[in-house]
């Protein structure tokens, strides 16, 4: 009796297994999308940043840019400020033609001039956080398309360029 149960269990084990192998092989490959993100200030790239990430998925990263100011009656080295960026991009939907993704993004840039004491002395320039987020960049195979965070003192655009990846 005992072997019959289990003669039972072994058959249901590999009927199982059977359909779960041929269900894995019927449900598409997981689609991945290559990108790359360029950070433009005034013309001027400034940053990069680039990934494979599968769609649906998010990939967060996070840079780091310390700048050094002459400060003072003296001109002497001081008001260090860390121009961090931080970018979130997912991949929402991919094709052969046309990749949309969502990005989410915070900066903190430098306000742009001069300033000085009341006597004349150099004061370090403020940083200034910037939060931007776009729901849905849609962006042609293999093509840049441009965003714009910041329009003026100082522009500060994205650049970005998307495609569903190779697979091996």
């Amino acid at each position: 009796m005992w072997k019959t149960r289990v003669v039972a269990v072994m058959l249901g084990a590999a009927s199982f297994m059977a359909q779960t192998h041929a269900e894995a092989q019927q449900r598409p490959a997981q689609q991945s999308v290559q990108w790359q993100l360029q950070v433009v200030s005034d013309g001027q790239q400034i940053d990069a940043f680039d990934g494979t990430t599968t769609v649906g998925q998010a990939r967060t990263d996070t840079h780091h840019h310390v700048v050094t100011h002459n400060v003072g009656c003296k001109d002497a080295p001081g008001g260090s400020i860390d121009l961090l960026r931080t970018l979130t991009v997912s991949p929402l939907q991919a094709s052969a033609t046309e990749v949309t993704l969502t990005i989410e993004a915070q900066e903190t840039i430098e306000e742009p001039g001069a300033r000085e004491t009341d006597t004349g002395c150099k004061l370090p320039p403020q940083p200034r956080r910037v939060a931007a987020s776009h729901p849905g960049l849609t962006v042609p195979d293999g093509q840049w398309v441009t965003w714009t965070i910041v329009d003026k003192n100082p522009t500060l655009v994205y650049r970005v360029k998307a495609s569903l990846a190779t697979q091996p």
